[in-house]
């Protein structure tokens, strides 16, 4: 069925996709405004309105809200992302009306008790902490911070213990305040709904929300270099990042598919070449992220110190090999239909649709049919390809992360620079 769109006085947007087939359904409130719309000071504040959102409103107990849509078999969540933050529910068809009202609820008519606000900020404090006994996580936070100095989306979405522990209601609400606005936000729905029935209950809960405009992010800056952080773990962790490209930009397809094609899958270059021929890691891949006006293209792998000088030598080689020759035409087409497979098989989840749809609406301000993104995916082109690896490299210096290496671990990161060997001296991060 054909994705409803509809847009309230106040700018809010509606978007639904009927599948008539299922009987449930999938909606959400999503919001662009994330961790990148904070200031150092405010560092974690909207992951922590997030968790706050979930602690009770002005009729509801933070266990009604939990009752309530248990009730009904339904589930309730939220999510925080460095631009966008959601809210969304999954309920029988029947129960469409109850999740978006309890969202509504939970969102223009917040407690924010103090005792709660004191409470959360324990749980946040303990999820952090838990962060710094995860490699990934340590690692991810150290290639964000190097690949975006002094920028909020190099700050870790949970924000810093420092700012954490003196946030106080009026923060949190005074942040509600200046960046939950209509205009902002999207409602989407997929599965058995009803779009009528929705866009007037929007209007009914939404519908009085004042427009207004709330503060923007600052533009992106990419920086690039080394970083690296001593603390112990049972395997040396590796990221190397690249400044990539938007949604918005043509090559944003290309990325897809040569990500797929280098580190997507077990047939892909990094998988065979690192682990298949040389035994080097249990795991390699490559992933790539897109924002408004940015992106990053990161390489991932684990290994022991005495192999990761040949792994980090190996990826290098790789990625200059794709640059100076296009791929074939065979290991295009295998990542593009794994691309393609992926895009819709997720189709058939209502909860991957109504996320789709929202986030298109986002960044677009129109729904994108699944024909046409097929079609866009079948115009990249083997030299598409090797052109993208090639800009990767032409590009500002990579951003590179080496955790669990002890005192290698800065002299490796160098290394993957292209600067330094493993026996070279470095300042280790962290």
């Amino acid at each position: 069925m054909t994705p409803n769109v509809t847009r309230l006085d106040n700018g809010l947007r509606i978007v639904t996709q009927h599948m008539p087939h299922v009987e449930t359904a999938s909606l959400g409130v999503y919001v662009r405004t994330g961790a990148r719309n904070e200031t150092y000071e405010t560092s974690g504040i909207a992951h922590f309105l997030e968790h706050m959102a979930f602690k009770g409103t002005a009729s509801r107990s933070a266990r009604d809200i939990a009752e309530e849509i248990e009730q009904v078999g339904g589930d309730l969540n939220a999510a925080t992302s460095l631009e966008t933050t959601a809210y969304y529910a999954r309920v029988l068809k029947a129960d469409v009306p109850l999740g978006l009202e309890l969202i509504a609820d939970i969102l223009l008519n917040p407690k924010y008790a103090a005792e709660d606000v004191e409470k959360e900020r324990e749980v946040i404090l303990q999820e952090l902490a838990g962060t710094l006994d995860s490699p990934d996580d340590v690692a991810y936070d150290l290639l964000n911070a190097v690949a975006y100095p002094e920028q909020a989306l190099g700050r870790p979405i949970l924000g810093r213990i420092e700012t954490v522990s003196r946030f106080t209601a009026d923060d949190v609400r005074t942040y509600l305040d200046r960046q939950y606005t209509p205009a902002q936000m999207v409602i989407s729905a997929a599965g058995h709904v009803d779009h009528d029935k929705i866009v007037k209950q929007a209007q009914s809960l939404f519908g009085r929300m004042p427009t207004r405009d709330p503060v923007q992010p600052e533009a992106a800056q990419y920086g690039g270099g080394p970083s690296s952080s001593d603390k112990p773990f049972e395997q040396a962790h590796l990221l190397m990042g690249f400044e990539s490209v938007s949604y918005r930009q043509p090559e944003f397809y290309a990325q897809q598919v040569f990500s797929g094609l280098f580190g997507g899958g077990m047939s892909s270059r990094l998988f065979q070449e690192v682990r298949e021929k040389h035994g080097l890691c249990y795991s390699i891949y490559s992933t790539s992220w897109s924002l408004a006006d940015t992106g990053l293209f990161a390489i991932h792998a684990a290994t022991n110190n005495e192999m990761l000088g040949k792994l980090i030598d190996i990826v290098r080689v790789e990625l200059a090999a794709v640059a100076k020759t296009p791929p074939s035409a065979k290991e295009v087409d295998r990542s593009k239909a794994q691309l393609k497979a992926g895009l819709l098989m997720s189709l058939e989840s209502s909860g991957s649709r109504a996320e789709q749809l929202a986030r298109q609406i986002m960044l677009y301000d129109k729904v994108i049919a699944p024909a046409e993104l097929v079609r866009r995916v079948d115009a990249v082109t083997p030299e598409a390809v090797s052109g993208f690896a090639a800009r990767l490299l032409a590009g500002k210096p990579p951003s590179v992360a080496v955790v669990g290496a002890g005192r290698k671990a800065a002299a490796f990161a160098r290394q993957a620079m292209g600067e330094a060997t493993p026996s070279s001296r470095g300042t280790n991060r962290g």
